[in-house]
């Protein structure tokens, strides 16, 4: 049969399953696919749990925990909090917007919370809402500022994870005969190249090229001139914050104390598991592994297949651990567990908080509200 019939009725072929997959979604309910891939996560992770580990021993080692250790890793993420607040402020000032950092802390508690909530990390909308409605702040200056954010999380990320999986190659870890090696290369893979990934769009932000005339020039008058002219204006308001080479220095160091934390609550959890600092692990081991083991969590919980990334986190971090340390895979199980609850819970908490000072419901839509040509807030932009 003729090559170009056979590529011919592929493409056709791939267009109907395309079309029906598109139909699929407009039919089910929002959330559906987030929720069912969680279902989906948690049911192939507890068989793989229940052939391979001892549940009971999970059970145990999470039991056994030293509460100082677990006290201690509490009040460390406790304390990243006021910082997220404090460096969505960065954030926000270069796009003319200052606001008190209590009022920036508290929302990005409720946004967080919505977000183990709300399926699909709809709950971002809870920010913006919040911003336009009590403080001014354009949606498309909202949403941008949460883009620039996130993509100083996996720079941050990136550069932690890198990091500590330099010092395992350097230790000789990585070159394990077991396949363990590749799985550490793998990780440390994915955390340069988010890190890469983000340092480049950043750098094109604040390049001199300005691609916003053109793409308004090329898609003016077609059905999808308003979805090009809102990225154009989303993209302005990034550029702002790119421009500030200040405001970068803050955010990123900023971004790093609060990633930092954040790896020493896993430290202090595995440090609780195993008989604290001195129980069979050297501190340095855990301190490297653990940083390495919530890089990759965290990088896993960017793929939008389980609610608040349950499951995806859990095995990140327990093949991390078992991949580089003699941690049992069961008491490594239990660390991911402990720590991942120990996160939600506060964040649950602070949203539950902040959702009852701002008389706001996490589970509603707040956004649906959300003028579709609002302008940037953002005066100094030059692709308008």
């Amino acid at each position: 049969m003729n090559t170009r019939v056979v590529a011919a009725r592929l493409r056709e072929r791939l267009s109907r399953l395309r079309g029906s997959l598109s139909r699929l979604r407009e039919r089910l309910p929002p959330g559906t696919l987030a929720i069912a891939g969680t279902l989906l996560v948690l049911g192939v992770g507890g068989a793989v749990l229940a052939r391979t580990l001892d549940v009971g021993v999970v059970i145990e080692a999470a039991a056994t925990a030293d509460p100082a250790f677990l006290a201690a890793a509490l009040a460390a993420y406790l304390l990243s909090w006021p910082l997220r607040g404090r460096r969505y402020g960065d954030v926000l000032a270069p796009m003319g917007h200052r606001c008190r950092t209590a009022f920036l802390t508290a929302a990005v508690f409720a946004s967080q919370t919505a977000n183990l909530i709300v399926p699909a990390r709809a709950g971002d909308g809870v920010r913006a809402y919040l911003l336009n409605d009590r403080r001014d702040v354009p949606y498309p200056t909202g949403v941008a500022s949460l883009a620039v954010e996130r993509a100083f999380d996996l720079v941050a990320l990136g550069v932690l994870g890198g990091a500590a999986l330099a010092v395992l190659l350097v230790d000789g870890r990585a070159a394990a005969p077991d396949g363990s090696g590749r799985a550490l290369a793998a990780a440390g893979g994915i955390a340069v190249a988010a890190a890469l990934g983000s340092a480049v769009t950043v750098a094109v932000a604040r390049s001199d090229r300005r691609f916003g005339p053109a793409l308004r020039d090329r898609f003016d008058g077609s059905r999808l001139s308003r979805a090009v002219d809102a990225a154009v204006r989303f993209g302005a308001a990034v550029r702002v914050v790119a421009a500030d080479g200040a405001a970068l220095v803050r955010v990123f160091l900023a971004s790093a104390v609060v990633w930092a934390l954040d790896v020493a609550t896993a430290v202090l959890v595995l440090a609780a598991l195993v008989g604290g600092f001195g129980g069979g692990v050297a501190p340095v081991t855990l301190l490297v592994v653990g940083t390495l083991a919530v890089s990759a969590g965290n990088l896993a919980k960017v793929l939008p297949l389980s609610q608040g990334g349950i499951g995806l986190y859990e095995a990140a971090f327990t093949g991390i651990v078992v991949a580089t340390t003699p941690i049992a895979p069961e008491v490594a199980l239990a660390a991911a567990v402990l720590d991942h609850a120990l996160k939600n819970g506060v964040t649950l908490a602070g949203g539950a908080a902040a959702a009852a000072a701002f008389d706001l419901s996490l589970t509603g839509t707040p956004d649906e509200s959300a003028p579709e040509t609002e302008s940037t807030a953002a005066p100094t932009a030059t692709d308008r």
